[in-house]
């Protein structure tokens, strides 16, 4: 099969046809929930998942990039894919498609529609790749419902230069009659997410309009109108969610507005709290306690990793240091040459004491440690090359006289083999 896995060609015609081919599995489908979005997706969809299956409902879902496992991305039924089964699965569709081209993510989300169809449950929780509009994900033509998280500059490459450009393809999952719950966006992305949504009569629910979202101690309350006539609105005070960062807390609120309008689920909000509490999702803010890496830190030292390579990201890593004053905070820091580092660091002036810059082991499009340093420099870090994330962590540690936190941040590559490397 003419698979190209470092190439991302934007189409639905080649993977409608090898779907065709297949039977149509992608009309063989439990309810579908389609997200899209710049960040948060993922979290988004682990927290549906967490108070759905909580609930006691069998959820299947498909997301993308795996951090080490490629079986990551298909859980089928609460479970993740057995390497035999997508094994067979790929095969499967390499015979059907014949040799003709087709991309890696395509032949993946092929794969995947066969697998959902023949493994029952209740529901489909379905992440975008890149985009909306031109995503293999995007032949759902009824989905049950559609959630855009934040949107934001970024895959400019493919999506279009422009705030609105990237909104545009992002809103191209929207379905005439099909409710989107829709992130807080910036103005320009929340009105050209607007205009589509009014242009296909997709009923949109915004939060800060439809729904609400804040914290009080040590609880998040959530509000959103009740369905049928009665105007008052509907509150649910529950724990905050075990992810870390004030921005996963808009993502659990996205996910109980989403639960909101999904007629024939029903989540209690013990099942919520539930899932609130106990999902998991690697690499976004998460603490790493055990592992080679953490032993090389000395008592009250910390280590966390975060897989954000992007300005949102960035802001939202800025967001959570405010609640990181106890201790200096030291970066780590690597990145794809298809970004731009010194748009995530700005961000974090000010806020980072020690910087050292690291390839991403394995990666060919990594940045150099040395063009992660002049990113730094630009913006006044202390910063110094490392030949890899375990030299660098040592680096800080040694150079520092009091415990500090050190994050680990730029890529989900880069997370990835920290992830795979630490156990």
């Amino acid at each position: 099969m003419a698979l190209h896995p470092k190439v991302i060609d934007l189409s639905l015609g080649r993977v409608e046809t090898l779907l065709e081919r297949l039977g149509n599995p992608h009309h063989q489908l439990p309810p579908v929930v389609h997200v899209a979005g710049t960040n948060g997706k993922g979290s988004t969809v682990a927290f549906l998942r967490a108070m759905l299956e909580a609930a006691g409902y069998r959820v299947h879902v498909y997301t993308s990039p795996h951090l080490v496992h490629f079986n990551e991305r298909i859980r089928l039924a609460g479970q993740l894919i057995d390497d035999a089964d997508l094994s067979a699965l790929l095969a499967e569709c390499e015979a059907v498609n014949g040799g003709d081209p087709i991309t890696f993510f395509e032949v993946t989300t092929a794969a995947a529609f066969l697998a959902f169809s023949r493994t029952p449950a209740d529901i489909l929780l379905l992440e975008t790749g890149l985009g909306g509009r031109l995503d293999a994900t995007n032949v759902i033509d009824r989905p049950l419902l559609s959630i855009i998280t934040p949107v934001s500059v970024d895959h400019q490459n493919f999506l279009g230069d422009t705030l609105e450009e990237i909104a545009g393809e992002k809103a191209g999952i929207l379905k005439p009659d099909v409710p989107c719950i829709l992130a807080r966006q910036e103005r320009k992305a929340d009105r050209k997410i607007a205009e589509r949504a009014t242009e296909i009569s997709a009923p949109l629910l915004r939060e800060g309009k439809d729904w609400f979202v804040r914290t009080a101690g040590d609880e998040m309350v959530f509000e959103a109108p009740f369905e049928g006539d009665d105007p008052v609105r509907k509150t649910r005070r529950l724990p905050l969610p075990s992810l870390s960062g004030i921005h996963q807390q808009r993502n659990a609120a996205l996910a109980l507005a989403a639960l909101e309008r999904m007629p024939g689920f029903d989540v209690s909000d013990a099942a919520a709290a539930l899932g609130l509490k106990s999902v998991e999702w690697p690499a976004r803010l998460q603490h790493l306690r055990h592992g080679p890496l953490t032993d090389l830190l000395p008592a009250g030292w910390e280590l966390w990793l975060d897989g954000g390579h992007n300005e949102a990201a960035a802001k939202a890593i800025r967001t959570q240091t405010r609640q990181w004053r106890d201790k200096p905070l030291h970066l780590v820091f690597g990145m794809l040459n298809s970004r731009d580092p010194e748009d995530f660091l700005k961000q974090l002036e000010a806020r980072i004491g020690l910087l050292r810059g690291v390839a991403i082991p394995g990666e060919e499009n990594t940045l150099s440690a040395e063009r992660i340093c002049e990113a730094a420099t630009t913006w006044r870090m202390d910063n110094a090359p490392a030949v890899g994330v375990g030299a660098a962590v040592a680096d800080i540690v040694a150079a520092s006289d009091v415990p500090a936190r050190i994050l680990i941040a730029g890529s989900l590559y880069l997370a990835g083999t920290v992830l795979k490397d630490n156990g």
